[in-house]
């Protein structure tokens, strides 16, 4: 990437730390041993390994022998959803639910089962992208053998009620998975007083390394592995991606570390942001009122399609994204904007600007001169005012 490119596109990746890239090297060039091994190379590589346990959990507020690692998000998702699902059955408890603006991959998962007969209900959200609370009420019943919500949105940032849904589930009798993806880094995590009794997360949200994240299973839940081997208590098999391990340590070490003061500064250049914008015709932002992730901001400008947006953006050097999925017929509506009421014509303008830890004032300023001289033109016509 251009050195001179401003990147607004962290919900999407962050760029791993220094820290981050400096415990992998080490883990590469002095514990590249099989950790499993019982001759002193593998048993330093186990204590690599129990040591970069300890931190992740204490980061994410979680006993170390709860922590199950993980290749990232999308497999400790479906570890939650396939595993609880398997340990349900021979009881009542055999649906499923979730919220209809689920990531795209956990909501591929959900059709495939119903496919092979597992019901599933998915929850509604109102217009402004919070959950509608009442009908969780109603589908959380005694016959359902798993609640699954991402923590907050990846698309508006809203966020979800987690422990509400977690007395509801516990009411019911059934257990609350969190993909916690986007709320590392961003929010204070602590999975003991969280009510979660399964949590996910990947490392490359948080300035950490791609190709690993984690799975919390609280003490007591006896998960059926995903894959199965020796490695992490039989709760995963394959050997342990050191490297990639202290990795994630490293970059939870220092997200913890700055965690308060970051999220302080993106609340702070998001609303510098949005109230530069403002003005522009047509300007909407989606979630403004609810209680969202400080970084993220997700909004439309009139009815202008969001890849002539962004593309426009690019070419001046600024990157962002849409909450749109491409395909081989072209541009889809947001599942999410969809979900909460938008309009097709909407949910295809909509992009997605979302802050890290290093944007600075200088680059909010510009991206917002940078859409008031490219994008701010195309808007005068009073059609795109919709």
């Amino acid at each position: 990437m251009n050195r001179a490119t401003i990147y607004l596109d962290h919900n999407a990746t962050t760029a791993p730390a220094p820290e981050a890239v400096a415990a992998m090297l080490h883990a590469l060039e002095v514990a590249w041993a099989n950790p499993s091994s019982t001759h002193e190379p593998g048993q330093q590589a186990r204590r690599l390994l129990a040591d970069a346990r300890d931190r992740v959990a204490s980061f994410l507020g979680c006993q170390p022998a709860e922590l199950v690692f993980t290749s990232g998000a999308t497999e400790a998702n479906h570890s939650a959803v396939l595993g609880a699902l398997h340990a349900a059955r021979g009881t009542r408890r055999e649906r499923l639910v979730l919220s209809a603006v689920e990531h795209p991959g956990l909501l591929a998962l959900a059709a495939r089962l119903e496919g092979e007969g597992v019901p599933v209900t998915r929850l509604p959200v109102h217009a402004d992208g919070r959950l509608d609370l009442d009908a969780a009420r109603a589908a959380i019943t005694p016959d359902v053998a798993l609640v699954s919500v991402m923590g907050a949105n990846n698309e508006t940032g809203v966020l979800m009620p987690t422990a509400e849904l977690a007395e509801l589930a516990h009411a019911a009798g059934t257990r609350l998975h969190v993909d916690a993806t986007q709320l590392a880094g961003k929010a204070a995590l602590d999975f003991a007083a969280s009510g979660a009794d399964l949590m996910s997360l990947s490392a490359h949200k948080l300035h950490g390394p791609k190709g690993i994240g984690a799975l919390v299973v609280r003490k007591g839940f006896a998960l059926p592995p995903l894959l199965c081997g020796r490695q992490e208590r039989k709760r995963r098999g394959g050997t342990e991606n050191l490297p990639g391990i202290a990795g994630f340590a490293a970059a939870c070490d220092r997200a913890a570390a700055t965690r308060a003061d970051d999220v302080t500064r993106m609340a702070a250049l998001r609303a510098l942001l949005e109230t530069g914008l403002a003005a522009l015709p047509g300007m909407q932002i989606y979630g403004a009122r609810a209680p969202r992730i400080a970084n993220t901001s997700c909004l439309r400008f009139g009815t202008l399609d969001a890849e002539l947006v962004l593309g426009r953006l690019e070419r001046a050097g600024v990157v962002a994204s849409s909450g749109a999925a491409c395909s081989a017929g072209g541009t889809l509506p947001s599942h999410v904007l969809l979900a909460m009421g938008e309009p097709a014509e909407h949910a295809r303008a909509a992009l997605r600007f979302s802050l890290g830890r290093d944007s600075s004032e200088a680059e909010v300023r510009h991206t917002v001169a940078v859409v008031h001289e490219l994008i701010g033109p195309l808007l005068e016509p009073a059609a795109q005012a919709a």
